[in-house]
């Protein structure tokens, strides 16, 4: 597993149901934890459409998350652009 800290920068919210939520890699260089994710990743952006109203509110701007990533097991569906 690979984790990272990201900040909401901001939530633009659409027609419908529907926003754009856009979270920047989390950096306070009096914190040691992220002096250590700073240190693998310096800057990092995460952009994603949220449908759910209760996920959307859950991004406020300013709050901090903790973002994992964990491989998926092979022959599980992939995206290729």
């Amino acid at each position: 597993m690979i984790r990272g800290k990201f900040v909401v920068d901001h939530v633009t919210k659409h027609q419908g149901n529907f926003a754009s939520v856009v979270l920047d890699a989390r950096y306070d260089s009096s914190l040691p934890e992220d002096q250590r994710f700073a240190e693998a990743t310096p800057n990092g952006k995460i952009e994603m459409s949220v449908t759910v109203p209760s996920v959307i509110e859950a991004f406020q701007p300013g709050k901090v998350f903790y973002v994992d990533f964990t491989e998926a097991p092979a022959g599980t569906s992939q995206y290729h652009q």
